[in-house]
């Protein structure tokens, strides 16, 4: 009873962890008519592609149904695009949701271009079940489905199965796919020689249209788009070609597998797949197209109930850290490592404000104009990476760029920090006590053995969620999911660098936010806002532009744009940051676990969230 009245919020974020981990899964499983199991495909060249597979019960030998692989885009795990197969599986298709090579569980691929010609897996996948190897699927009715690069896999596998039925004088192994969020390969080399219905979806304001051949504020409008009109005039004859889509129209015949459709919603690419209306123009395809075992309305959509109970399990298992930590603290052996908490700074000054305020706004601008140079850069010094090779040296293509200019940010806050208190501070009543830096070697040796103990602790909660209920902590495209062994060698390369920026903050956030007087609600507001307003510029600065323009800012690349995507999942973790750091440092008088936790989470979350071009 004492140990329950002394954790009983520890234990009460685990209690809400596992029973919102049960109803996800309730729901992921339309109410346990579908069974969810993890699969592994053994594919060329020492390659393995896992996947979920999402059987619903009435899927037998004798009552063999459609079978749909889901393919995640570029930076997605299957966990991702988990809507599309709550929705699909629960009309009675057997989905097989796909982690693309190189991403999530899946290996690396033997291509750098590994959409284009395997299909992220998909075509590995199609020929394994058209052989048979699901003895309750109808392989007259395969198809896949995916967003974004996914997407392309889509369009690349109607070209590749089409060719192959071309050549054998049969129909066609993929039956239909349904294009979400791209539309670059829908050329007339390509489409000629695809034998399999087609459904495009495109977000009006999609922030990659600049890369389409219109421009301008007609780049996203799939009513002219040159990609639309091939699309649809690839399969009439000429007298019927059209020189405008209408959209949600269908046009050819699906019997001869050329039924074609085309979606324009009003959405950013990002946001394209956890939209009520996109998801329902995806289902009319399917049932149009192959038709449903089950039939349910396509306005009736339950995938939102397990977003909200995975995006309470990402909110309480970070809330979690907190009396986690404490639990850890309360052992004899940590119990060392709890100090009185430093003064904090004297009252603000007039001339004190002006200093603060003026740091405040040169770091937010300094953060906001080194992102893109350092997405460059990462380019020139990882190589490998950048060109899709695999490497052992810093494999992560879009997290090289974060990483870089975390390190370099981190070091000028430092610098910043330290040249604050030499030319200004240290003559006005800060002392240098209240940073909490004082620590001998073997506390601080305590101190990381504790963050490594939480770290781990946390984790392996997540291990055991995953492994009774089939889900992560994750909302949307924002995860928290679980890691192979291999990404433990990936977490200790990024470490070091990262960490830089983490300490930074903490030292900042402890260091010269914290006034006397001042109340620790809006001294944490601020630090949030300070770590993170340099990154919410860069969304602002480009969006504004794309608002105005209809082309987003970070354009002359054809990649940056994708790097402004990926702040997307960035900055909430940046502007929660410095209330972790103050908490930690509350906790223990000291700025060193705060970072310690933090970076080790943090960068494990972006680590699997990413793609990974290790040789394995």
């Amino acid at each position: 009873m004492k140990f329950i009245k002394v954790h009983r919020f520890l234990l009460s974020c685990l209690t809400i962890i596992f029973l919102s981990s049960f109803i996800a899964s309730i729901v992921q499983s339309s109410f346990t008519k579908v069974e969810i199991d993890l699969k592994e495909l053994r594919t060329d060249d020492g390659q393995s592609l896992v996947y979920d597979l999402y059987k619903p019960k009435i899927a037998k030998e004798d009552n063999k149904v459609p079978f749909v692989v889901v393919v995640p885009g570029f930076q997605r795990s299957k966990e991702a695009l988990s809507n599309i197969a709550i929705e699909l599986s629960r009309r009675g298709m057997v989905v097989a949701l796909i982690d693309p090579y190189a991403q999530g569980m899946s290996s690396s691929s033997t291509s750098r271009i590994a959409a284009t010609t395997q299909g992220y897996g998909m075509f590995a996948l199609v020929d394994y079940a058209h052989d048979g190897n699901f003895p309750f699927v109808d392989i007259s009715k395969i198809a896949s489905t995916g967003h974004s690069m996914g997407g392309n896999a889509a369009i690349r596998g109607a070209d590749f199965f089409g060719k192959e039925a071309i050549n054998e004088k049969r129909k066609s192994k993929l039956h239909s796919v349904y294009v979400s969020g791209y539309v670059l390969t829908l050329r007339d080399e390509i489409l000629r020689d695809s034998r399999s219905n087609m459904g495009v979806s495109y977000a009006l304001y999609d922030e990659g249209a600049f890369r389409n051949e219109l421009e301008g504020w007609d780049s996203g409008n799939m009513e002219i788009a040159p990609e639309s009109l091939r699309l649809i005039n690839n399969v009439l004859p000429d007298e019927n070609k059209v020189n405008k889509v209408e959209l949600g129209k269908y046009y050819g015949n699906k019997n001869e597998n050329t039924l074609r459709v085309v979606f324009n919603e009003k959405l950013l690419h990002p946001f394209q797949p956890y939209n009520r209306e996109a998801t329902a123009n995806q289902l009319d395809y399917f049932e149009r197209v192959i038709g449903f075992p089950i039939k349910i309305d396509s306005s009736n959509q339950i995938w939102q109930l397990k977003e909200f109970f995975t995006l309470l399990n990402m909110v309480i298992s970070l809330i979690m850290l907190v009396p986690l930590t404490r639990f850890f603290l309360n052992i004899t052996f940590f119990r060392t490592l709890i100090n009185p908490i430093p003064s904090a700074l004297p009252k603000q000054t007039r001339e004190g404000k002006l200093v603060f305020w003026t740091i405040f706004v040169v770091s937010a601008a300094i953060a906001c104009i080194s992102f893109i140079p350092m997405v460059d850069l990462a380019k020139i010094l990882f190589t490998d990476a950048a060109n899709r090779e695999l490497t052992w040296f810093f494999p992560q293509r879009m997290n090289n760029s974060v990483m870089l200019w975390a390190a370099l940010n981190g070091t000028i806050g430092l610098i910043i920090f330290l040249l604050s208190y030499l030319l200004f501070g240290r003559y006005h009543g800060t002392k240098r006590e209240s940073w909490g830096l004082n620590i001998s070697l073997l506390d601080f040796g305590k101190t990381f053995l504790l963050g490594i103990s939480i770290f781990t602790a946390y984790y392996l909660i997540l291990f055991i969620v995953y492994n009774f209920f089939h889900v992560d902590y994750r909302f949307w495209f924002m995860g928290v999911r679980v890691f192979q062994p291999e990404m433990l060698l990936v977490l200790m390369m990024y470490f070091p660098l990262f960490f830089i920026f983490f300490f930074s903050n903490s030292l900042r956030i402890n260091g010269s936010m914290r006034f006397e007087g001042q109340a620790e609600w809006k001294s944490r507001l601020i630090g949030g806002f300070a770590n993170s307003l340099g990154l919410i510029f860069i969304i602002i600065i480009h969006y504004s532009v794309f608002a105005a323009t209809g082309r987003v800012y970070w354009s002359s690349n054809s990649t940056d744009w994708l790097s402004i995507n990926l702040l997307f999942g960035i900055v909430p973790m940046m502007f929660v940051l410095p209330y972790f750091n103050r908490i930690f440092f509350q906790m223990t008088g000291r700025v060193y676990l705060g970072p310690i936790i933090t970076c080790l989470i943090f960068i494990m979350i972006l680590s699997t969230n990413t793609v990974v071009y290790l040789p394995i």
